[in-house]
């Protein structure tokens, strides 16, 4: 079957290039938008048929907050270029003539020509309404469309880049420290398509330097079975369109601000073009005290600074196509965190990441109803991990990195209107190039210690080397002690475990895909086939099917959908990863159970969902996902390092609701929340990766992106038009990831004392302290205040998990946008507060997925700039 589906990637692309050839002779073609955007476009007359110059049409979608005005030109024309695939809502209102309303929707990079709109006399017996601005969408694919609008009035810390933004915005997004998220019960299993340009390696800001949110116009955010278009990681698919120059004034803005822990900010935002080309660009530099999320509430050697470069151009070629350029460099540099332990120590551990973008693309309109896209696009992430200088000040190991992700390829694209069809087909050709080094040394004489003392505390004595040892030295052999490693324990004589390889991994697919309108009905019909030959080779047949049904007379749109998806391997460490295992590297001392490297993950999915509104302002989403996957990944993390290590399990089966409510902006006043609840059950044995951290758990087990409930409450209000005067207001609420090492309290008490600290140990009114730990315990009365650790003998890892405690956290905001009131140059104020009740609280505690961290304290961020 592998055989004959690589036979078929092969066969549709050779077809889908014929086809691209002969479109590229086509002629005449006319310029068109880039990245799967849209245009719409049109003509306003009088009615006498003489064309209406300087008129104002306004396009809108109620929902998502966005809003853009165009003005008609010498001929009456009017365009919307660089539109997200959403329905709008186009108004034209003059005074003297009657108002022209109209829904158009958005589904494809073919240009939307609405004709001649001509404007009746105001004294005419009747008005031209074409359409209705309902808030609900007729789609079997569940995903919600966040505008910058949204997106620039949310509250943020100073460093949060779009994987907050995402995370804030999106119903079954589970969030994680430094940024990171749980996109509906996975473990990174995201997309993004950037200008159709797809990136789908990690992007928090321990892996990756991402795009500023303030080059993002607006996203469209899939959680539920994506289109045959997407592929590879798309347990979340977010397509992102970019902001554009064209049509656009000179324009722009500077600000500056400064915060807590010492943290200085500066962006610059520069728009300038006409319908023929254009250029935008998007500066954003920050440094702070805190960069990571620590281990401890407090900073401890935390210290790190970012600044990322995005520029886009737009150019019209003629009258056969258009030119688009996304270019991006960044750069970060942040020291990893310590636990007071390690800062005792003097431990100095340091990360870089140094990353840069250069995507072109071309694309030509052929006739009325079918556009080619074409994107190139190199990507790289270089990550280096720098170890303190004297080894023996890092614990419980001196590590060290040099990482290299190169990706680049090419994704052609041909979309094809024609009566009830939205057909698109097309196929991506990409390589990524990895390289990796890779150092280790333990310098933590417990670490592996053969022996252990009465107390079962392993002995510090260096020259004990093997368990037959420990009666002579009045000591218990540990049952723990891996032999294997004994090699790498730089305090007995050991040196450091070196690694250095490269490889790469490359991937083709092909896929075709049709949205059927039927009467109220709408079908997704599509068909995808993925090879992926990296470290393993896998082939698969990809089905995606769904149907959705409006029922116009309750404002009610039904959907259902499956979908049949190849899950590939994560990037980072893959190599490392991958040669463990045994006859692997050591002889698998570090813990990994397969003799193979990491395979492909087959999945099949379901989701349904409805989406009701309520009158013209309120509109909900409700979906059900159920998820299995032979190969579920996840990540180990190397002690409390950035380091991480793909793995994968058996099989895994997730399933949960989400949801969405959404109040339009009625009077000023707007809202939304999201929400969630995930089951995410993980199935061993683990068969393949390193998987560093013991024990490992039995059986089926809940991993620690598991959670019973999250919701994200934003309200923003304006208050003030003139001078663009706003507040707003988050609540978030997270029930508590599963922290499946407090298995009892006995357990918590042969923790050390800052690790019981960390946690909020008690035992009756005594608190553990990082220099006092608690040992015993005769009260009733005790527990821990950030995990919920469950009653003796109750544990259960499937059933009743130990959880990260539950938290609210509340964020507020607020600002003038034109603190003169000024025509042409504004002065903008803004003032950010996360975690306004300073309350402490833990993402995650001792994971072998994600390590300890603790979410931000009480942080405010003062922004001033300059808008013209």
């Amino acid at each position: 079957m592998p055989r004959c589906e690589r036979h078929l990637v092969r066969f549709f692309q050779t077809a889908l290039f014929a086809v691209i050839a002969g479109l590229i002779g086509i002629l005449p073609a006319r310029a068109q938008g880039l990245g799967g955007a849209g245009t719409i476009q049109g003509t306003v007359k009088d009615p006498s048929g003489g064309a209406m110059v300087a008129v104002s049409v306004e396009l809108s979608n109620p929902v998502s907050g966005f809003k853009k005005t165009a003005t008609t030109d010498g001929a009456g024309k009017f365009t919307f270029q660089n539109l997200p695939q959403n329905p709008y809502h186009l108004e034209i209102i003059v005074p003297g003539y009657q108002r022209v309303v109209k829904d158009v929707d958005v589904r494809s990079a073919v240009a939307i020509d609405l004709g001649t709109l001509s404007l009746a006399a105001a004294s005419a017996t009747s008005v031209e309404v074409q359409g209705h601005s309902d808030l609900v969408e007729t789609s079997s694919v569940a995903h919600i469309d966040v505008d910058e609008s949204l997106v620039s009035k949310l509250v943020l810390d100073v460093l949060s880049g779009m994987s907050t933004s995402i995370t804030l915005s999106s119903p079954g997004v589970v969030a994680d420290s430094n940024g990171f998220f749980h996109p509906i019960g996975d473990h990174a299993q995201t997309q993004f398509s950037i200008d159709n340009q797809p990136v789908t390696d990690q992007q928090s800001r321990a892996y990756s330097n991402q795009i500023s949110p303030n080059a993002v116009q607006s996203m469209e955010i899939i959680t539920g079975v994506p289109p045959a278009e997407f592929g590879d990681k798309d347990s979340l698919v977010v397509r992102i369109t970019t902001k554009s120059g064209l049509d656009q004034k000179p324009s722009g803005d500077f600000s500056f601000g400064y915060g807590s822990f010492k943290s200085p900010s500066a962006e610059i935002n520069l728009g300038v073009g006409n319908s023929k080309a254009g250029n935008f660009l998007s500066y954003q530099g920050t440094q702070t005290d805190r960069y990571l999320d620590p281990p401890e509430f407090v900073m401890l050697h935390d210290h790190g600074q970012s600044e990322s470069l995005f520029d886009r151009v737009d150019a019209k070629t003629g009258a056969k196509g258009t030119f688009h350029l996304n270019v991006q460099g960044a750069h970060s540099s942040f020291d990893v965190p310590n636990t007071y332990d390690q800062d005792a120590s003097g431990q100095a551990q340091h990360q870089t990441i140094n990353t840069f973008n250069v995507a072109p693309g071309y694309a030509a309109v052929m006739g009325a109803s079918t556009v080619l896209t074409l994107n190139g696009f190199v990507r790289q992430d270089r990550v280096g991990l720098t170890p303190s200088a004297n080894p023996f000040a890092d614990t419980p190991a001196t590590v060290s990195q040099a990482r290299r992700l190169t990706n680049m390829g090419v994704k052609a694209d041909v979309s094809y209107l024609h009566g009830v069809h939205n057909l698109k087909f097309g196929t991506t050709l990409s390589a990524t190039r990895l390289a990796e080094v890779f150092a280790l040394g333990i310098t933590d004489p417990t670490f592996n210690s053969p022996c252990v003392d009465a107390t079962g505390a392993p002995s510090a004595i260096t020259t004990l080397t093997s368990t037959s040892q420990c009666a002579a030295a009045q000591l218990s052999a540990n049952d723990g002690f891996v032999p294997g490693l004994l090699q790498f324990d730089l305090t007995r004589k050991g040196s450091n475990f070196n690694f250095n390889d490269t490889g790469t991994v490359k991937q083709q697919s092909v896929y075709v895909q049709d949205e059927i309108k039927a009467g109220e009905a709408t079908f997704n019909l599509g068909l995808r086939v993925d090879h992926y030959a990296g470290l393993s080779t896998t082939s698969l047949v990809e089905p995606r099917l769904g149907v959705a049904y409006l029922i116009k007379s309750s404002s009610t749109s039904l959907r259902a959908s499956y979908g049949r998806t190849l899950e590939t391997p994560y990037n980072e460490n893959l190599l490392l990863s991958s040669a463990t295992g045994a006859n692997g590297l050591t002889d698998s001392v570090f813990g990994a159970q397969s003799t193979n490297p990491l395979q492909a993950g087959k999945r099949d999915q379901f989701e349904t969902g409805v989406q009701q509104g309520f009158g013209r302002w309120i509109v909900m989403d409700f979906g059900y996902f159920k998820k299995h996957t032979v190969n579920g990944y996840d990540f180990d993390v190397l002690f409390n390092t950035p380091i991480v290590f793909p793995i994968s399990w058996d099989h895994s089966n997730i399933n949960g609701f989400t949801g969405r409510v959404t109040l339009v902006e009625h009077g000023g006043f707007s809202a939304f929340t999201v929400f969630g609840h995930t089951n995410a059950i993980f199935f061993n044995p683990e068969n393949g990766g390193l998987l560093f951290n013991s024990p490992l758990p039995t059986g089926s087990f809940r991993i620690d992106h598991d959670q019973k409930f999250q919701q994200t409450t934003n309200v923003q209000y304006a208050f003030d038009k003139a001078h663009g005067a706003w507040v707003g207001f988050t609540w978030r609420y997270d029930s508590g990831l599963v922290a499946g090492a407090v298995t009892d309290y006995a357990t918590a008490m042969a923790f050390t004392a800052d690790q019981q600290a960390a946690i909020g140990l008690y035992c009756g009114s005594t608190f553990a302290t990082p220099t006092s730990p608690i040992t015993s315990c005769a009260s009733s009365t005790r527990g821990a205040t950030r995990v919920v650790i469950p009653a003796d003998g109750t544990e259960d890892d499937t059933t009743n998990p130990p959880r990260i405690a539950p938290r609210s956290l509340f964020d507020m905001g607020f600002g003038i946008d034109n603190l003169f009131n000024s025509k042409k140059v504004k002065a903008k104020l803004r003032v950010s507060i996360v975690n306004l009740t300073n309350k402490e609280a833990l993402y995650n505690f001792l994971s072998t997925f994600s390590g300890t961290h603790f979410v931000t304290p009480r942080a405010f961020q003062v922004q001033f700039g300059i808008t013209f």
